[in-house]
């Protein structure tokens, strides 16, 4: 097993680090805005859910973590100016950004392409794609002027296995890779400054359970399992790194 799958990150290894995450409400992300939090970062909650949020955020206190900022976002409808004024909030609270993991997921529902509308596949091209893109570009100057940044997006299996039914969510989860490896090869000039894909493959997780009822949950890491991996990519660890797409439980 690679050893990013069983890092163990320092006691505060990540002390002063602010750190925004998206689709913090629930699942992968707001798992790892906890852990990010145990070891000293302040977090930024992002996701649409206020009630979601709520709960991240009063878990992030009650295992005594920097005190969290949450911000209510739907990054399918986002524009211009929200992403902007977001930068400005930043700024303004925080006068850092030392990295971004992008957990929010645009999922639809399964069925034949015949089924599927245009709203809904532009839908998720925004949350998948288009919206981290616009978040990345916007707090560049921050992640530029931290010592030592990381930018992590959570992939999918299905990027990379396209089946039936799958439609337009693997379409855009495919569109992930690209967009990663032109941001790493524009940014290489940028030493401390690093963009990955990690793809969890199948993982007890909300999502997981959505698309695959029947599965017995026994069968599948645990969410917090896939937690060392995330942390080794967000964190000193893994400077030097960019421009990967690497797999956590690939079946």
């Amino acid at each position: 097993m690679e050893s990013w799958k069983t890092y163990q990150a320092e006691a505060k290894s990540m002390q002063d680090r602010v750190i925004l995450v998206t689709g913090a409400g629930q699942g992968l992300g707001a798992t790892a805005a906890v852990e990010l939090a145990k070891l000293g970062a302040t977090v930024i909650l992002l996701g649409r859910n206020e009630k979601k949020l709520s709960r991240t955020y009063d878990a992030i206190e009650s295992v005594g973590g920097p005190q969290p900022a949450a911000v209510p976002m739907d990054l399918a409808k986002v524009g211009e100016a929200e992403i902007t004024q977001l930068g400005v909030l930043i700024q303004k609270e925080f006068g850092r950004l030392d990295g971004i993991l992008h957990c929010a997921n645009g999922f639809n529902h399964l069925s034949p392409l015949a089924n599927q509308k245009l709203d809904e596949w532009v839908d998720m091209f925004r949350v998948n794609v288009a919206a981290p893109f616009a978040l990345n570009r916007t707090l560049l100057p921050l992640l530029q002027a931290a010592p030592d940044a990381a930018v992590l997006v959570l992939g999918e299996t299905h990027a990379f296995e396209p089946n039936a039914y799958w439609g337009g969510f693997s379409v855009t989860k495919s569109a992930q890779k690209n967009w990663i490896e032109i941001t790493a090869s524009e940014w290489d000039k940028f030493e401390q400054l690093r963009i990955n894909l990690l793809v969890p493959g199948p993982i007890q997780s909300p999502f997981r359970l959505a698309t695959h009822p029947a599965e017995s949950k026994d069968t599948l890491p645990e969410t917090g399992a896939i937690m060392p991996a995330i942390m080794y990519w967000l964190g000193p660890a893994s400077r030097g790194q960019t421009g990967q797409t690497v797999f956590f439980n690939k079946k």
